[in-house]
């Protein structure tokens, strides 16, 4: 269950009650689980413009390798003298760009209340420029999930259809579970076919209800549906959009007593 990194991401919810893009936290699962993830950040990338990846994975689970990109620096340099925020935006073809997130998930807990502010107020001013916010995580973060994850009212799981995919998959979703989160979208990568989707979703879907109890809503095939479409629909939704609202409402109000009441993730 959520300790106090759930008020940790209050302050990331209050920022996107002002300018909303479509945040989604995602994970990919299977042996190509970086190809999946670059395909359907593409995938989204072509239904909505400008979207921004906020990469918190680190060392070989970066994705700047993959965009034969430098490291780059981290959105916590933003606490140094003289950044602008937009110099942290590495551009990528076809997207609004990365901007590492790692250092800056760590440190989320350890900041006083003027630093937070700072950071918060420097991630305003890259959202709005974006349409659709991702944050990239990896399925061995999941136990531990940081405030950008907590703040995150939409988590996206792409299952590869393969059995390291279900596996990965199950086990994403039931410390996503464990850690407090609800209701999750999963869409399913390299199927055969229309129905070996649907069959591998609804043997998931119902191995989750039965072990886990948490609701999972269907977004199709990255190769084949409008994920971006299916995300910001609000009739398909797992989660209200007034909480993708609030996004970074969380994070200002970050605290780091232990003793806060432990709640739920939204959605």
């Amino acid at each position: 269950m959520i300790d106090h990194r759930e008020d940790q991401a209050a302050g990331l919810r209050r920022l996107f009650r002002r300018a909303p893009p479509t945040v989604v936290a995602l994970y990919a699962t299977g042996n190509n689980r970086v190809c999946s993830t670059i395909q359907t950040v593409y995938r989204i990338a072509a239904q909505a413009e400008r979207v921004l990846i906020l990469d918190e994975a680190a060392g070989n689970d970066a994705l700047a390798g993959v965009f034969d990109l430098p490291a780059g620096r981290d959105l916590l340099s933003v606490l140094g003298d003289c950044v602008d925020p937009l110099e942290l935006v590495q551009p990528i073809p076809g997207l609004l760009g990365r901007v590492p997130v790692t250092a800056a998930a760590l440190a989320l807990p350890l900041l006083d209340d003027e630093r937070r502010a700072r950071l918060v107020s420097a991630l305003r001013h890259i959202n709005r420029y974006a349409g659709f916010v991702l944050i990239h995580s990896t399925v061995g973060a999941t136990a531990d999930p940081s405030p950008f994850i907590f703040a995150a009212p939409r988590r996206l799981v792409v299952a590869e259809a393969s059995r390291s995919g279900f596996k990965d998959a199950y086990q994403t979703i039931r410390q996503l579970a464990a850690a407090g989160a609800g209701s999750l979208h999963l869409a399913v990568a390299r199927a055969r076919s229309r129905s070996e989707a649907g069959a591998f979703f609804a043997g998931l879907n119902e191995l989750v209800r039965r072990q886990i109890g948490v609701p999972v809503a269907w977004l199709g095939e990255i190769e084949r549906d409008e994920l971006g479409a299916g995300l910001a629909n609000e009739a398909a939704e797992a989660s209200p959009r007034g909480a993708e609202a609030a996004f970074l409402r969380r994070l200002q109000a970050l605290s780091g007593a232990s003793g806060a009441m432990r709640t739920r993730l939204p959605g």
